[in-house]
Parts: C-alpha cells; structure tokens; sequence
C-alpha cells in the first residue's frame, strides 16, 4: 500500500525522471538527485527553471549551485504548522514532505483519545516534524530524541515558528539506544511511539549505528516503552535494500499488543502527470 502526501498547498513534486526530482518549495524550485527516479523526465516540463540545483560528487557527498542568490532559510505551513527549510551540504531542506502521510495519521489517532493522557516518544527526531504535529494535535508531553545537537537546535526553531512554545516538548541530545534503555529503567512509558532509523550514524559520543545489525534488538527494547494503553507504533525507514515486507514480518514476529499492522510505502504526488514518487517505507501498529 502507498500513502501519499496530498495535503500540502507550500510544497509541491512537479516531475521526477532520470535520477532526478524538480519540486516546489513555496516560491523556491530545487533540483535534486532521487536514485528512485529511473523513468524518463516529462518532456512537458521545463527542468530549467530551477532556482537551485545539487550536484552529487564523484567523491561522495556533493554541492549547490545557485542560479539566483535564495534567503539563508525560509518557512513553509502545513496546516496550522510552519517549518524552517534550508539547502544544506548533504541535500536535504530540514524536512521530508512525504511523512505528511505520517503526521495525518499521527494527528488523528492523537485527537481521538480527546481529554486522556497522551504520552509521545519521537526517536531520531531530526528538525521534529511529527514532534510538532503531536504536541499540535493534543499531546500532553512530546519526548524528542536525536543525536545531533544541530537537528534539534532546528526542531527548536520550528517550535517558536509554530508557535508551540507553550507546549510540553522536551528536547533531548542523546543516542537514542540509551536513552530507550534508561526510560525503561525508570519505568516510563509512552501511548505513542515513532522512530526513523538511519541507515548509518554516530552517537553523540561516537555511538555506532547501523540499521541491519541494530533496528531489530532496538525496536525490541522500544517496544518495552509501549504502554498498556498505546494507540500507536510507527517505524519509518530510507535504508535501501529493505522492503515493507521486510518491517511487517518483523511487526508479526514482535511482541506488539493486539491491534492493527500495516506496511507501505509513502509517496509524493507528482503535480505535472499521474505518477507517484516513492519515498522510504513505513511500518505501522494501532491499538484496535
């Protein structure tokens, strides 16, 4: 199954081909490389008028080239959100569209539980997209992980953009391994619980990660957090080689409560011809 990000009005796919994708970002148009991308690019669409373009490197990693000089950042809404969004050296903006997919479902599971506590854990938070959707939709505590001092210095920008201040958000520069493994020393426990493993990275303090040999012992230990009356699990993944068949044999053989399981991809709709990007797998579990 594919969930597609349709709901947004300042972000927009306009074609992806040949290794590529050209998208609106509001009034800003991006280049970018997408390995997914094999099909020809739609003759129809002017893949010149790109305000920016990156360039992979045959040495890894790569560079902006910039046919206008852009702000050092800009803001875009979804719903009642706003989020920072920023080329930066490694291609990325600060945000992935496409867990839009996510953050609908997230909201209305999180809205349903009305006036009840609702307690969210979000590891490998990143710039804190679903954090904000959470807290947003009516979450009475928000726990937001990740190793990267930078990232969650930019998820904090995003709170005071979305005017979240006011919320109970508590951001936390950790490796998420063991800050799972003392949360469950201390016996805390969460209704929600989202994770967007790497393929590769490094703790805070040198911390090794590596998706295939650590997603399955870690989910196993996340999972411990769950408590009696969780409404959700959700794993997201961008590691290649790895299907959602792959995360939904894992969420059967789990000791997950009873409840719903369901595996897919997410997509970007592309405005200029009935094609849909796809854009990493999700995994996801709801109490019935």
């Amino acid at each position: 199954m594919i969930k597609k990000a349709e709901n947004w009005q300042d972000y927009e796919c306009i074609d992806a081909g040949d290794f590529e994708k050209l998208e609106r970002w509001k009034k800003v148009i991006l280049r970018r490389p997408d390995p997914l991308a094999i099909w020809p690019k739609n003759p129809k669409v002017d893949w010149q008028r790109y305000d920016a373009i990156y360039h992979r490197s045959k040495l890894g990693g790569g560079s902006w080239n910039f046919k206008k000089k852009l702000p050092e950042y800009w803001t875009m809404d979804y719903k009642n959100l706003r989020f920072k969004v920023a080329p930066t050296g490694f291609k990325h903006t600060g945000l992935f569209p496409e867990q839009a997919a996510n953050w609908d479902w997230m909201h209305d599971l999180i809205q349903s539980r009305k006036q009840k506590e609702t307690r969210i854990l979000n590891l490998f938070a990143y710039t804190g997209g679903a954090t904000l959707v959470c807290s947003e939709a009516g979450a009475s505590e928000v726990v937001h992980v990740d190793a990267s001092k930078g990232m969650v210095q930019w998820a904090k920008e995003n709170r005071n953009f979305s005017h979240l201040q006011n919320h109970k958000i508590r951001f936390i520069v950790e490796d998420c391994l063991k800050f799972v493994e003392r949360e469950k020393r201390r016996g805390r426990t969460y209704h929600g619980i989202l994770m967007d493993p790497p393929s590769y990275g490094r703790g805070p303090n040198g911390e090794m990660w590596k998706f295939e040999k650590e997603v399955v012992i870690f989910i196993q230990k996340t999972l411990e957090l769950l408590d009696e009356d969780a409404i959700f699990f959700l794993v997201n993944s961008y590691t290649t080689g790895f299907s959602s068949t792959v995360f939904e044999n894992l969420f059967k053989t789990c000791p997950l409560p009873k409840g719903n399981i369901e595996t897919g991809e997410l997509g970007l709709p592309v405005s200029s011809r009935d094609i849909v990007l796809p854009a990493g797998i999700y995994a996801r579990w709801q109490r019935k």
